[in-house]
């Protein structure tokens, strides 16, 4: 049986949604990525995630009703906002969230705390 973690990214920008998967696939996790929000909420219904790393500014459902409809649908499951915006943060619709990053040029920030919360 296959140990690694599955995480789920859903971003908009398909470039970083690969360059996401590239890291984190170097990091021993399997990913898989999706622009879509409706597509992400299939996904989290028939597989098992283990974590989603989710966007915020998306056309048609953005990231915090996402957000809402992961953690109602599957209470269990761990989202970190990953967002070029820094003025969700405060925003209590964003609180179910285990972390709120915002987007940087440098990935340090991100592996580290996808593999924390994976680890938690």
């Amino acid at each position: 049986m296959d140990k690694r973690k599955k995480i789920l990214v859903v971003d908009d920008q398909a470039d970083l949604g690969e360059l996401y998967k590239t890291v984190l696939m170097e990091q021993g996790h399997l990913v898989v990525v999706t622009q879509n929000p409706e597509a992400a909420l299939e996904l989290a219904e028939k597989d098992h995630l283990d974590l989603v790393l989710l966007d915020i500014r998306m056309p048609g459902m953005d990231g915090i009703e996402l957000l809402h409809q992961l953690t109602n649908r599957k209470p269990s499951l761990k989202v970190i906002i990953n967002t070029a915006y820094p003025s969700y943060k405060e925003n209590y619709l964003t609180w179910p969230a285990v972390s709120y990053l915002v987007k940087s040029s440098d990935l340090t920030e991100l592996t580290d705390t996808v593999n924390r919360v994976l680890a938690s």
